[in-house]
């Protein structure tokens, strides 16, 4: 899996009718900055406004996943995210001057190709991943339906079906990689039964199903007078099948292409938890409402654990900027230069490490036979991880020299000694204003706060 956000180098379109609404739209996704993740615009509506992928925005789950915001819908959005997560795009604006995505043929390939041919471009942030801690897991009784996710340090889905058909019968599928998802699952399509059909034509729904875009599975014998009704249902002059199989004898890509689908379908809609998951995912007989109520059990557990402010540290992992490339961006050097490498960045946020050690300079008379270090020090790291933020809010940061300028409510909480690895974390309390920034900063080891503050900071261009 990709360590770092990536988003796209250019805008892509791709153009088509939906598939509930019937309507033709066009879709073009657009680079997006670090921590954007996923949001829509719809271009056609007034004020052209934003609705954010989130499970909470879902609105509908008639044969697809609707989301609302701002009094703007989007439907059936879970192909397109799919197609996004499959790549492991993290920041992308989908400009859409309609309803609905696009149906495409019914899968997520052609979303994937457009993706592909745009390019995709590393961003310096790593992702933001939300790791399974115990399992979750989500029952509907009545329905015969249960997911779970648990821990595992990778994505991985298996889903399986029942149909109790001639035709489909128990199919299972499973994505060990998501790097995988490009050849094994995005060019499954969406599929239905031929006794919804109707049913689904009578809620106003499938306008834009086509024979080109869904697999019509029919399970039972059906009559001359049946096929020419479904004929003119879907525009066509005629439409054959065998005794038991696909409507119009269209071929699967796959013989268990229904179960892929789903598992498709099940990537979109977890993409609705908003950040990228870690998890054995297990789903048996998974559907968008049993999705969404999954996801949102997800959220719920990842929001608890975000209530805690402390950034999370994984040794093992990349840092957005090593010692070397901090050297680049500030213009202290050894012995002062005390953080040692950055392990978050975005447009309002920093966080940063300083493992402390007993060889530090300043420990052979800070306290002799005592060693603590110094809470004018640690300000100091501090104002250095923020001076790192509000470099990153101009597009030359090594024209640029961060001053700290202020402090306010300092306060240390616990004593900093040798082997202690602090975490520094600081954000904008406000947009940087003529080159004035003011943030808050925290202090964290072993996930205690050990110092706190308020700082002012100023960036000034450096004389050439």
């Amino acid at each position: 899996m990709n360590d770092k956000q990536h988003t796209i180098k250019a805008p892509v379109t791709v153009s088509g009718i939906g598939l509930h609404t019937g309507v033709q739209a066009t879709m073009t996704f657009c680079p997006a900055p670090v921590g954007h993740g996923y949001q829509f615009q719809r271009m056609d509506l007034p004020d052209q406004p934003i609705v954010v992928a989130d499970v909470d925005n879902v609105v509908d789950l008639s044969r697809g996943t609707t989301i609302e915001q701002n009094g703007a819908r989007v439907n059936t959005v879970e192909h397109t995210l799919a197609a996004l997560v499959g790549l492991q795009i993290d920041n992308v604006l989908i400009k859409l001057d309609g309803p609905e995505p696009p149906i495409m043929d019914g899968s997520s390939y052609q979303f994937i190709q457009a993706l592909e041919d745009a390019g995709l471009e590393e961003q310096n942030a790593l992702r933001n991943f939300y790791e399974i801690p115990d399992e979750i897991r989500f029952v509907d009784n009545g329905r015969a339906v249960e997911l779970a996710a648990l821990p595992l340090n990778d994505y991985r889905l298996t889903v399986m079906v029942d149909y109790n058909s001639p035709v489909l019968g128990s199919q299972h599928a499973s994505l060990t990689d998501i790097s995988l998802f490009k050849n094994d699952i995005s060019s499954s399509r969406t599929f239905c039964f031929l006794h919804e059909l109707e049913a689904l034509y009578k809620q106003n729904l499938i306008k834009g199903g086509d024979l080109s875009n869904a697999i019509v599975v029919v399970d039972r014998v059906v009559s001359e007078d049946e096929l020419s009704e479904l004929a003119t249902m879907l525009g066509k002059p005629k439409v054959a099948v065998k005794k038991e199989g696909i409507l119009n004898n269209v071929d699967l890509r796959y013989k268990n292409e229904p179960a892929r689908h789903k598992l498709l379908d099940l990537v979109g809609d977890l993409a609705l938890v908003g950040r990228p998951l870690k998890g054995q995912i297990l789903a048996a007989r998974p559907g968008h409402a049993a999705n969404v109520a999954f996801a949102k059990k997800i959220k719920k557990k990842m929001m608890e654990a975000n209530s805690s402010p402390v950034p999370h540290y994984d040794p093992a992992r990349e840092p957005v900027m090593d010692i070397n490339q901090i050297m680049q961006v500030l213009p202290h050097r050894y012995p002062f230069l005390l953080i040692d490498k950055v392990i978050h960045l975005d447009e309002t946020s920093v966080a940063s490490i300083k493992n402390v050690t007993i060889n530090e300079p300043f420990f052979t008379g800070h306290y002799p036979g005592n060693p603590v270090f110094p809470g004018v020090l640690q300000v100091e790291a501090m104002a250095q991880t923020g001076g790192i933020l509000v470099l990153n809010t101009v597009p030359d940061p090594e024209n640029y020299t961060p001053y700290f300028v202020g402090i306010e409510n300092c306060r240390f909480r616990r004593m900093v000694k040798p082997g202690d690895t602090i975490i520094f974390r600081c954000w904008l309390l406000a947009p940087v204003k003529r080159g004035i920034a003011k943030m808050r900063g925290q202090a964290f080891v072993n996930g205690k706060v050990v110092m706190e503050a308020e700082m002012s900071a100023a960036i000034v261009r450096k004389e050439a």
